[in-house]
């Protein structure tokens, strides 16, 4: 027996794909992925319309979507993260529903539910044998953790995974079993690795990052939480990485031995499990090629689902044990709430991915941001679009001083005892608006492009077309 199906347009039409229906694609491949423009071109060139997109996360190589919506062929989006190109038409109001932005722990969780129903899934498989046992750790396209397909592969109508390394049967070491699969395609490639590392995943070298990094790092060791048993998440921005190369200075020289690093998977964060910080590594997604190798290798790096990682309905999920969670925001108002969803046009350039899951989760959360960013100050009376809501938010670290959310007083003492420069967040959002001068309020009065749905599944915000 075989699940080897000639062609992708031989296993779209095994499928029973049908116009309205939904498919679904996950984003380990990122800004090198050639799956989701493969499929969806022999989804048009079938004559099949008014098709919904839940993809994991869109990137810029996914552009060929916006020609989709134009033509018909796409009628709905669904994501946690979009780069910008896509993000900008969809701003200038090319689609004509509004996008529906989850996050990286509610997307499967609406999954499971029911509430965000699959048709059809499309795996990208670095390697996969011919009944559908299939890794991302293995083969020339190998991108590491397939944490957010899992959903996918579990309650989608229909799966097909298409790889361009087809394994002897039984593979070894699978990640997504032959069970949840119909039909498998071999392809010629299914991505660029390389593209994998997409966006900054390198230490900043900028004075300014490397401060903000180093009162990052000295936030957490005064913090109370810096020791046996410490957990930690950090992002692939040049600043926190900055502050994971601090922190594991000071753990090793205070001999602290971490339980777990989690998230988006680094080379740093694979140094610091390396040099005795931690004792496993927790990942949902690989950010570099470092991490992908560890994940093959290491047995203390350990695949997990999207589920496992954040979903708010799972019995339990990793990021309610998380000690500490470093991330970034494009804006940050007065009231601690964060957007990663826009840039300061209104344009969308991102989404929540994990960012309002571990900041849920985490028992601090503490954004890093500079002061100003592009002549604009970072802080504002109320952000354009509401990601992480403010309550979760525990601190904001900037080059000019640090702002402790009024919540939580006992951290904001500790701080001042240690001599950090703590401050108020409305004196740091005067002490921008002096740099730069007050900006303009943005108009938002053109129709509804994206409903932005929070972890628990309520509407958080709204994205307005750009006008």
């Amino acid at each position: 027996m075989s699940k080897l199906t000639a062609s992708i347009s031989s296993a779209i039409k095994a499928s029973g794909l049908k116009d309205g229906m939904t498919v679904s694609f996950h984003h380990h491949l990122r800004n090198g992925d050639f799956v989701l423009n493969m499929v969806m071109a022999e989804i048009a060139a079938l004559g099949i319309r008014d098709i919904t997109v839940n993809a994991s996360s869109i990137f810029d190589c996914h552009a060929p979507l916006i020609d989709h919506i134009k033509n018909g062929v796409v009628s709905g989006l669904e994501c946690a993260y979009m780069g910008e190109r896509v993000g900008r038409a969809i701003s200038q109001g090319v689609l004509a529903k509004p996008v529906v932005f989850r996050s990286h722990g509610g997307r499967p969780a609406d999954i499971e539910s029911g509430k965000s129903r699959i048709d059809v899934a499309f795996i990208a498989a670095p390697s996969a044998d011919r009944m559908g046992n299939c890794t991302g750790k293995e083969g020339a396209s190998a991108c590491g953790s397939l944490g957010y397909a899992f959903a996918d592969a579990q309650y989608a109508g229909k799966v097909v995974v298409i790889t361009d390394n087809l394994a002897p049967y039984p593979l070894t070491g699978f990640s997504i079993s032959e069970t949840c699969v119909d039909h498998v395609v071999q392809v010629e490639k299914i991505g660029n690795p390389a593209g994998i590392v997409s966006g900054t995943t390198r230490i900043t070298r900028d004075p300014v990052g490397l401060l903000m990094a180093g009162y990052a790092a000295r936030t957490i060791r005064h913090s109370g939480l810096l020791q046996d048993g410490f957990s930690f998440q950090t992002g692939a921005g040049g600043a926190s990485l900055a502050a994971a190369k601090y922190l594991k200075d000071i753990m090793l020289e205070e001999k602290v031995s971490g339980s777990f690093g989690m998230g988006g998977i680094t080379s740093y964060l694979v140094d610091m499990l390396r040099s005795g910080c931690f004792q496993s590594l927790v990942d949902v997604q690989c950010f570099d090629l470092a991490a992908v190798e560890s994940l093959r290798t290491d047995p203390r790096h350990r695949e997990v689902t999207a589920a496992h990682y954040a979903s708010p309905i799972a019995k339990s999920a990793v990021v309610n044990s998380l000690d500490v969670v470093i991330l970034g925001a494009t804006e940050i108002d007065t009231e601690f709430n964060v957007n990663v969803h826009t840039d300061s046009n209104g344009i969308i350039m991102g989404g929540s991915g994990g960012h309002s899951d571990t900041a849920a989760g985490a028992k601090i959360t503490m954004i890093i941001a500079p002061l100003v960013r592009a002549r604009l100050p970072i802080i504002s009376e109320k952000v354009l679009c509401t990601t992480t809501p403010g309550r979760t938010v525990d601190v904001l670290v900037t080059q000019q001083g640090i702002a402790v959310n009024p919540a939580r007083s006992e951290l904001r003492q500790r701080l001042k005892d240690a001599r950090l420069p703590v401050k108020d967040i409305r004196d740091l959002y005067k002490m921008a608006i002096a740099v730069t001068g007050q900006p303009q309020p943005l108009a938002r009065e053109g129709r509804v492009v994206a409903d932005v749905i929070y972890r628990d599944g309520s509407l958080i915000d709204q994205i307005r077309q750009v006008v």
